[in-house]
């Protein structure tokens, strides 16, 4: 697990494939469902990933990611609704996104008398769609904020349909000889949405295959890690 240390009575974390209990593709903490993996081992992952958080694994609210800028308010064990992002100020509601490449953003506010946490899933589609601005506008006041892991420039090759827009939308500097760097363009998008502070984990799914899934380096065919966050 990569611990987030951020003020607050906040307990977040990004997972990596290392402690579970799957075989083959997806070993071994696979937390994603809709894989070929058997379901009684993703359970168990998630148990794992929840205990490290002190979380009621029953209790995670999780969405139907499909690459947009919809934020949901999380609720006790929701499942199914769709949407890229989850928040909270209840205490003790876990809420978990899942990646495989796209980034995991975590959220979190630091001023108010009610603490509130987000979790974002952020691919390129999403980033442009605006799911970072409406994490921040979710949670309100002043938002610090922490990019996962994800694929990185290192390994993100796009082509112009993909490129333009980014220029477009980011500005210069984000795409060098076909490649991508999508963090630093969620690290933009975040700024721009009026995050008080940004940090990066900068590890890239796709050439770290010890620690991270990847869609892309695994041709589809791998689990999934995520970021889980609770106010504590």
């Amino acid at each position: 697990m990569i611990r987030w240390d951020v003020p607050g009575p906040y307990q977040v974390v990004f997972t990596t494939r290392v402690g579970g209990v799957s075989e083959g593709p997806y070993a071994s903490l696979n937390l994603g469902r809709a894989t070929d993996d058997l379901p009684a081992n993703v359970a168990e992952n998630r148990r794992r990933a929840c205990a490290e958080i002190g979380a009621d694994p029953d209790a995670v609210a999780m969405n139907y990611q499909c690459h947009s800028a919809t934020v949901n308010r999380g609720r006790p064990g929701s499942r199914g609704e769709r949407g890229d992002g989850l928040w909270t100020d209840q205490r003790g509601l876990p809420l978990l996104a899942l990646g495989a490449d796209c980034l995991p953003i975590a959220l979190a506010r630091v001023n108010g008398e009610r603490p509130a946490v987000a979790v974002l899933h952020a691919g390129w589609r999403g980033l442009l769609a605006g799911i970072a601005s409406s994490g921040v506008a979710a949670l309100g006041g002043l938002v610090t904020a922490i990019i996962g892991p994800g694929i990185g420039p290192c390994c993100y090759e796009v082509g112009d349909e993909v490129a333009d827009p980014f220029r477009a939308a980011f500005g210069f500097g984000l795409v060098r000889d076909g490649h991508l760097d999508l963090w630093t363009a969620a690290e933009r998008s975040l700024r721009a949405a009026g995050c008080v502070r940004v940090e990066r984990v900068d590890l890239c799914t796709a050439c770290n295959p010890e620690l991270f899934f990847s869609h892309r380096r695994d041709d589809g065919i791998t689990g999934r890690q995520g970021v889980l966050a609770r106010v504590a």
